[in-house]
């Protein structure tokens, strides 16, 4: 490309990026700072104790009282210390304390030895100071707060329902969500906005109901809807919708931490979209509440609990599993324990109990015991300790149950394979006189066998790693001293035996290797990554390499392929790890013999000495062989030998009559899986067992409840540490919050009917608050993870508890009986929500963040809905609901940085154009557009996720392949159903994004950027071609690109992927 093109097309770029900052309609959506001169009420607890708590209470406090000075304290405070009174109530410029973290008067600037407070900080403590420095819920204690006091916490006492407030402005209140805002609107002297347009409030409640924009014939059918009760009938039909389930699973699979994988470095792929299909059914079902809790957190227990109800305690199985090498399975239970309380407690009880985990909570009334009585609860579930099927790191990890889920083809076609299955099993087990006869003579012939190989006796033996090899008295080597990532072992060895066919290596376990075991990594496990074998050693001839055609082992190799194993690549591609013999010596397999042999090319006439290499190339494990033994034999079929593991030779040597019952059956079953008498057996049974693996039936994680006798107890754990066994406790509530009836069961089912007991304080706040900040925004209590002392106060406390009682009432009492429907409907019909989003400068500096919501609320969707608009107008979205999840088109090699070698597949067809709620989640590798948008990666319970505006999310829009697919297809839809004239085009593409017709000036801006693109385009026709992916050239090329560019403008608008 010459410069004139290169400057040309730097131009272009360059205009295009100011066209879509001109094009950008609407007030930006960002959270704006307080303006200096606001002086909204100062709350201690909210907005001064976590200053002081960070940067003072550190030599101010319980611990150090520097200069006798304590901030902890409200009486202590007030007091002041050795250089007298530091806080001035009413009076900040006369106040020591404002002096000394400004570092006025000479003296050094507090806090010492830190970065300095912030202005915004320093500005809040003045204004508290002035407002009359009050310790708001404080105790004037020395210690933590006492229960006594912090019971007394808004949170802790059960709501009342008190009568609704009197307002002036009657005629604007339509229910009684209305009555309690208006009247603090009133309160500070604030007007209600005005309603906003019927288009952009039928876009807004699309969006908070379905998460999708409406079609352009719904709007037009709305606006043309005259009726007193258009919006409530639009309202109904939208809670009616299929799409309503999926909107609202959202947030509560974040905090259900659901995910398709299992987290940690191998991350392995899980199969739990059933759940996340359970909770779109149970919304769009519009289950109870109470009913939705008690399913997820205790489904198993109930009478005869149904397959959803199982699916539903899917909940919290939704915990990560940690499969590394090398784990203690146990402690990862405990994190799985660990991480069920902490994720308890915040979705349904809006408290940090997580943090009573080492020690009582420091803020709030729980205490360590609390903690462990409500682990109690969930520690009785069944599970096991499960091995790696395959794999160097095959260990133990956590097991839990497993529900599957055929279809009624499937379960017949099952029913069909078992049956057959079982008779085969049986004929297998069952002995006859015929293969008692066979099975004596394979016994002869593996002894004499066994007696044809010879040990060899090392002359010689080293190791370039550094260890010590010791020869012992039955001709093994026994490896001892220094450990190497990389190590090969120099056996020098001399035989007289002649037409040697086969080499065998017995890995043999020892009490002084690590657990026993014939390995020296910790587990006592090897792998041996290579063997070569030279004759002639000591001869003056030149050393003679032996070429090795195959390799046998006996049943504790997990990883050995002859054509990796004789093969010169350096590292196993599936797995990026070294290939070879590789014995698991953990579990069950601890302290056993192994063997492999080694069939020879042609047969070996060792001339002198041979020379044997034991090689291992493993890495930072050390996983070299810690004891072997070398023989060989010249036998015609050398692998007859592992035809019976090492393990079970000796049996070989005891009379039949001798043999214990299961030396016996161990014998016995081994004969059967290698004699041919039963091969058509055995092959048709491997049949059966595929064809049954191949039915794909589809399995959910469940919790299931071991058999208990007593109550269900656990163990405190000093510090927090699983190591630390303390005091046992036995499953109990908090003893702040309401008691468990008398009669109620102490297990999960117990608690999960404790959870939405009506005298629980908590919990229909809790769930109120966050359906609020769904529809809102921001909760009337904006830390809705946080209801302790260290949250927020809610803004509105009579409207939450309002709602509360009334979510919880009974629909024969005239309440909503749990009913979200119910709830939503009260929300976006009131008029608070129907207010328009514009705000002025004046009520933007009275209350900058809309927490009393004097208008309409308006921010960036989240990450879902913005692909999910994209889909939608664009005319690619699939309508189908449930099923597994799908893989849409994502940046190429984002999955190479988990450890395992799965691949990204994109989906094909309209899978690929689902909901983003049905991507697939690998917490390792998140989906790289939903990370950018704010996403998580659901290694834990995520209740508020941080929303942020970043460049890098504007670039995502524009460059990313996906996007480009999204833009040409709003292209071919809006050429293919407006009318042919370009000014349609741009108008019905425009209200296809933001559901309003554009103003005139909006669309000469259009036609402009058209104009533009199309001058660019039409004169080159390669990067037309590129840009529409058409192989249309000329005219229809450039056209087509054209549109394309503007498409990708629409979709970039900030009212597209705004609420508002």
């Amino acid at each position: 490309m010459n410069e004139t093109k290169q400057w040309s097309s730097m131009v272009r770029y360059v205009k295009f990026l100011i066209f879509i900052a001109f094009l950008v309609i609407g007030i930006r959506a960002v959270d704006y700072l307080p303006p200096a001169g606001a002086q909204a009420k100062v709350d201690f607890k909210r907005d001064i104790e976590p200053i002081f708590a960070a940067h003072c209470y550190q030599c101010h406090g319980t611990r150090k009282a520097s200069g006798q000075f304590r901030l902890d304290q409200q009486g202590l405070a007030l007091k002041g210390g050795i250089s007298g009174a530091a806080i001035m109530p009413g009076a900040s410029a006369d106040s020591l304390l404002v002096k000394r973290i400004l570092g006025e008067g000479g003296q050094a600037r507090m806090p010492m030895g830190a970065d300095p407070l912030s202005e915004a900080q320093i500005r809040m403590i003045r204004q508290w100071i002035d407002q009359g420095a009050v310790w708001t819920n404080a105790p004037d204690v020395a210690a933590p707060a006492k229960d006594a006091e912090i019971s007394k916490h808004w949170a802790y006492v059960k709501p009342v329902q008190k009568a609704l407030p009197q307002v002036f402005k009657k005629a604007w209140v339509r229910n009684p969500i209305d009555s309690f805002i208006l009247a603090r609107l009133e309160k500070e002297g604030l007007e209600p906005s005005s309603e906003a347009g019927k288009a952009a409030l039928l876009r807004r409640v699309y969006l908070d109901l379905t998460g999708l924009p409406p079609s352009v014939r719904e709007v037009d059918e709305f606006l043309a809807d005259k009726s007193d009760d258009a919006y409530e009938k639009a309202v109904d039909r939208l809670l009616a919708s299929s799409h309503y389930g999926e909107r609202w699973a959202r947030p509560w699979l974040d905090l259900a931490r659901y995910a398709d994988s299992n987290g940690y470095e191998k991350d392995n792929i899980r199969t739990a979209w059933k759940f996340r299909d359970w909770v779109i059914d149970a919304f769009n079902a519009d289950m109870p509440f109470d009913q939705f809790t008690i399913e997820q957190i205790a489904g198993d227990m109930l009478p005869n609990p149904t397959e959803n109800q199982r699916i539903a305690t899917g909940f919290h199985r939704n915990t990560m599993v940690n499969q590394e090498g090398g784990i203690d399975p146990e402690e990862n239970r405990f994190e799985i324990l660990a991480d069920r309380v902490s994720t308890t407690s915040t979705v349904w009880l809006g408290s940090t109990l997580g943090c009573a985990q080492c020690h009582n909570h420091k803020y709030d009334p729980f205490t360590q015991k609390d903690y462990y009585k409500l682990m109690a609860f969930f520690d009785n579930a069944e599970y096991q300790i499960a091995y790696q099927s395959a794999g160097e790191d095959s260990s133990r990890y956590i097991s839990e149950p497993q529900l599957n889920l055929p279809t009624p083809e499937q379960n017949s076609r099952r029913k069909v394979l078992d049956d057959e299955i079982k008779q085969l099993e049986s004929k297998l087990k069952t002995q006859t006189p015929e293969l008692a006869l066979e099975q004596a003579g394979w016994e002869r012939e593996l002894l004499f066998e066994q007696k044809r190989w010879t040990v060899l006796n090392p002359l010689k033996s080293e190791s370039t790693g550094g260890a010590s090899l010791n020869r012992l008295e039955d001709g093994s080597i026994l490896v001892s001293g220094q450990k190497s990532e990389y190590d090969t072992y120099l056996i020098t060895v001399k035989t007289d035996l002649r037409n040697l066919t086969a080499i065998r290596i017995e890995a043999l376990p020892d009490e002084s290797l690590p657990k026993g075991g014939p390995g020296r990594d910790p587990y006592g496990n090897f792998l041996l990554t290579g063997i070569e074998l030279e004759i002639g050693a000591l001869a003056s001839a030149k050393p003679q390499s032996i070429v090795f055609k195959d390799v046998f082992v006996d049943d504790s190799a997990y990883r050995i392929e002859k054509k990796e194993f004789f093969s010169t690549k350096p590292v196993n591609t599936a797995t990026d790890r070294p290939a070879g013999w590789f014995v698991n010596a953990t579990g069950d397999q601890m302290r056993l013999p192994r063997q492999a042999v080694f069939v020879a090319e042609k047969p070996i006439n060792p001339a002198g000495a041979m020379t044997i290499r034991l090689k291992y190339l493993g890495g930072s494990l050390n996983q070299a062989i810690g004891k072997f033994r070398i023989s060989v034999t010249n036998s015609l079929d050398p692998r007859k030998v592992v035809s019976i593991p090492a393990r079970l030779r000796p049996v070989l040597s005891i009379p039949s009559d001798k043999r214990t019952q299961k030396q016996k059956t161990d014998i016995s079953a081994q004969f059967r899986a290698t004699t041919p008498m039963l091969k058509r057996e055995r092959d048709r049974l491997e049949q059966l067992r595929t064809d049954l693996k191949s039915l794909g039936i589809v399995s959910a994680m469940i919790m299931q409840e071991r058999p208990v006798y007593d109550r269900p107890a656990t163990f405190i754990r000093e510090r927090g540490s699983f190591l630390n066994k303390g005091e046992k406790v036995y499953a109990a509530t908090p003893g702040i919050l309401h008691p468990m009836p008398e009669s109620a069961q102490m297990n999960r089912l117990g608690l999960s009917r404790w959870i939405v007991d009506e005298n629980n304080p908590l919990t229909s706040r809790v769930a109120v608050n966050r359906f609020w900040e769904q529809i809102f925004g921001h909760g009337i209590v904006e830390t809705s993870e946080d209801f302790g002392s260290q949250g927020e106060r809610p803004v509105n406390q009579e409207l939450l508890d309002w709602l509360a009682v009334e979510f919880i009432k009974p629909v024969d009492k005239g309440g909503m009986g749990w009913s979200v429907k119910k709830l939503v409907k009260l929300m976006v019909t009131s008029s608070a929500y129907r207010q328009s989003s514009t705000a002025s400068q004046a009520l933007i500096e009275k209350d900058p963040y809309n927490r009393l919501l004097a208008r309409g609320p308006r921010f960036r969707m989240e990450a879902e809905m913005v692909r999910d608009m994209a889909l939608a107008v664009s005319g690619l979205l699939s309508g189908k609901v449930g099923g597994p999840s799908v893989f849409p088109l994502q940046p190429e090699g984002v999955w190479k940085a988990p450890y395992s070698g799965e691949k990204w597949v994109t989906s094909k067809g309209e899978d690929a154009y689902r909901r983003t709620l049905y991507t697939f989640i690998r917490r390792s590798s998140p989906f790289p557009m939903m990370l950018t948008f704010d996403a998580t990666s659901r290694e834990a319970c995520t209740v508020r996720r941080v929303r942020t505006n970043t460049p890098l999310q504007a670039l995502t829009l524009l460059n990313d392949e996906a996007a480009m697919v999204n833009a040409r297809a709003l292209a071919k839809r809006a050429a293919s159903e407006a009318q042919d004239d370009l000014r349609s085009r741009l108008v019905y593409a425009f209200r296809l994004c933001v559901s309003r017709m554009p103003q005139d000036k909006e669309i000469e801006r259009l036609l402009d950027l058209y104009n533009q693109q199309l001058a660019f385009f039409s004169g080159n026709e390669e990067e037309a071609m590129k840009v529409a992916k058409t192989k249309e050239a000329g005219a229809q090329a450039a056209q087509n690109a054209a549109w394309t560019m503007v498409a990708n403008v629409l979709l970039n608008l900030d009212e597209t992927i705004s609420k508002q």
